[in-house]
């Protein structure tokens, strides 16, 4: 019977023997063991929703004033993408060493690989940051559009009421409020003039 002697540690099998590996790999090995740590801390945090803000942009030219009109940055360097080029850059670095590459074309070849997947990165929280944006409201956006009295509104500012219009694909039901004379009647068609305070329509009624 042949026993396996090579079972104490998982990390026995991934982590080399230092005296054994050259500086040019042990260079590798310091990158990639706290990159790797770093970034599945990043990526738990992610998941489950501990948002440290991990993505806070390294080019200081891009800052937090996104307006409602403005569109979510593409941003290649972030805290994330920069720990996953240097994650992948190790990896495939040591990868290539044990193939026997010469060390020049490892630099290169881990660089490559390691801006690919910074690429990735950006491109996939591109597009859930783009997901996320559209779900919500942004209430300019509700301006011309027509839309039907849920609840009388009173006339010359005199009280709020409630309409639902269609904004952004979507019929929701929003507060309101008039310039017109007369009160606006349950059902009644309206136009959104205008938003008071970022989260109030300003109607007219239509037809009369």
């Amino acid at each position: 019977i042949i026993t396996s002697k090579r079972n104490p540690m998982l990390f026995n099998s991934i982590l080399p023997n230092w005296s054994e590996v050259g500086r040019f790999e042990q260079i590798f090995w310091v990158v990639t063991i706290p990159a790797t740590v770093i970034f599945l801390i990043l990526l738990i945090l992610t998941i489950f929703g501990g948002d440290m803000d991990a993505d806070v942009d390294v080019d200081t030219d891009i800052d937090s004033d996104i307006g409602d009109g403005d569109s979510i940055p593409f941003q290649f360097l972030s805290l994330k993408n920069i720990v996953a080029f240097f994650t992948v850059f190790g990896w495939s670095g040591i990868g290539f060493i044990t193939a026997g590459l010469d060390a020049w074309l490892v630099i290169v070849l881990a660089t490559i690989c390691g801006l690919i997947m910074m690429t990735l990165m950006a491109t996939l929280f591109y597009f859930m940051s783009k997901l996320a944006e559209s779900g919500t409201l942004k209430m300019n956006n509700a301006i011309g559009k027509l839309g039907e009295v849920y609840l009388v509104i009173p006339g010359c500012r005199g009280g709020m009421g409630k309409v639902q219009i269609n904004v952004q694909g979507s019929l929701r039901t929003l507060d309101a409020l008039t310039d017109d004379l007369e009160k606006i009647p349950t059902s009644s068609i309206i136009e959104v003039l205008d938003v008071i305070d970022d989260h109030i329509l300003l109607v007219k009624r239509l037809g009369v």
